[in-house]
């Protein structure tokens, strides 16, 4: 069965990307952050290197996970633990780059530095598996009855009240749109986005997943899905 959460440590490399671009205040109930705190990337280089965040190695680290398996927002058939694994060895993995150090991710400091704004995660079941991680690194820290969950058709979202933030998923494992044809035959249409980005407008943070493009063979995609591009049809 798969696990999600060793794959929760790449989320560490989008977070790290956009959080020190927003800024916010901390709610009622939290112990004031400074926005200008340390670095989110420290790096061994300067201030004037840079960092390749997909370059390294992944190290051990008994502190690790940064959640466990009770997490209410996780489904069962992605938690290897619910299935009955008996180790957790798996789980003691951090992702180390080479030309820096990532923090520990702090759920209060991107709550704050999120404050106001929609993180939207769109793609296949690998990408809703990045969405329920992220959602438990930060829901830990939410008193109960400050967060909930609402679904609007292909979506669903994650709510943190006090700061008005939202993480949503949107279901499109193709991104752009597939559709029924002739004889139940699938089209998918190259050139048109709409039917799944009218869910994605107003969004300040959009992750995309597009791991259908790279996992099947052209057998295997080709082989099934009629591919529509400008009015004309290839197979």
């Amino acid at each position: 069965m798969a696990e999600v959460r060793p794959r929760t440590h790449l989320l560490i490399f989008f977070l790290c990307a956009f959080l020190c671009f927003f800024s916010g205040k901390s709610s009622s109930w939290l112990i004031n952050e400074e926005d200008n705190g340390a670095s989110m990337v420290q790096t061994r280089r300067g201030s004037t290197g840079s960092c390749d965040l997909s370059v390294g190695k992944w190290v051990s680290d008994q502190t690790y996970p940064l959640y466990d398996s009770s997490c209410p927002y996780l489904s069962t058939a992605v938690t290897c633990q619910r299935n009955g694994r008996p180790d957790s060895n798996y789980e003691k993995w951090r992702w180390k780059p080479n030309g820096c150090s990532l923090p520990r991710f702090n759920a209060l400091k991107f709550l704050a530095k999120m404050r106001r704004k929609r993180i939207m995660l769109v793609g296949d079941s690998i990408i809703r598996n990045q969405w329920e991680s992220l959602v438990c690194l930060v829901q830990g820290v939410i008193p109960t009855g400050h967060k909930k969950v609402t679904y609007n058709g292909p979506s669903m979202a994650f709510h943190a009240l006090d700061f008005e933030t939202t993480i949503e998923f949107s279901w499109a494992p193709l991104l752009v749109e597939l559709n029924k044809g002739p004889d139940n035959k699938r089209i998918l249409h190259l050139d048109s986005i709409e039917e799944n980005a009218r869910f994605w407008r107003g969004v300040d943070v959009l992750v995309f997943d597009s791991a259908h493009w790279w996992t099947h063979s052209d057998n295997g995609v080709r082989g099934i899905i009629t591919w529509r591009e400008d009015h004309s049809t290839k197979q």
